[in-house]
Formats: structure tokens, sequence, C-alpha cells
């Protein structure tokens, strides 16, 4: 297994994705029936998303408190920030919900969010500090 010492750069991507799907988790689960009528997007669509991002949540941050990674745990957050970003685009082009214009903007813009922790944290994996043994 590749093991590399993470830059600062690394760490802070890591830390943001951890806080910021913390946060966004935290709102779907806690206020799934409110975000419902606001945006037009199935409460239970909300809540489960949010339950979703816990498991996420703890192992992204744990990886960004950690002395030494491993690239392909590192390699296994970006692909997940990638499939997220992509099944939200989808979720709004195939049709299988129909929110509100503000629901729209939600989607799209907490998926260009994801999307760009994901390619912050690619740079921050081709930026290492060192390798380690």
């Amino acid at each position: 297994m590749s093991h590399l010492r993470p830059s600062t750069f690394l760490r802070r991507a890591l830390i943001l994705d951890a806080a910021a799907s913390g946060a966004t988790g935290l709102l779907m689960i806690a206020g799934a029936g409110l975000l419902e009528g606001l945006l037009g997007v199935p409460a239970q669509l909300m809540r489960g998303a949010g339950l979703v991002l816990v498991p996420y949540v703890v192992f992204v941050a744990w990886l960004g408190t950690r002395e030494t990674l491993t690239r392909g745990a590192v390699w296994a957050v970006i692909v997940c920030n990638a499939v997220w970003a992509a099944a939200s685009f989808l979720l709004l082009a195939e049709g299988w919900i129909a929110p509100n214009l503000l629901g729209y903007v939600f989607i799209v813009g907490q998926a260009l969010v994801v999307a760009l922790f994901g390619e912050l944290q690619y740079i921050g994996l081709r930026r290492p500090m060192a390798a380690a043994a």
C-alpha cells in the first residue's frame, strides 16, 4: 500500500469536506420536513441522503487528522465525491424528483461544492509533503 504524509492543503481539504458534509447532513436529517416544503425535494430523500453522510463525515474527518494516509483511502473519498456529484445531476436530469427552482439551486449548488472538494483533494493528493516508510 502506498502511504504518504498529507500536506496541509490535503488535510484542510479533507477537514473542510467533513465540516461542510456534516453541516449539510445535519440540516438534511433534522430539517427534512422543512426542506421538503422549501425545496420541493421529498423529505424521505433528504433524510436518507443526510444519513448516508454520517459515516462519510466520520471517515473523512478521521482521515484529516492522520499523520499518514494511504493513497487508496484518499482516492476513496475523491471517488465518493465524484459519485455524489454525478448522482445529484442525474437525479435532476432523469426527472426522478421534481424540485422547485430553489430545490434545483440547492441540488446543483451542493453538487458543485462536492465536485470542488474532490478536485481539491485530488490536487492535495498529488502534492504530499513526503513519502512515509
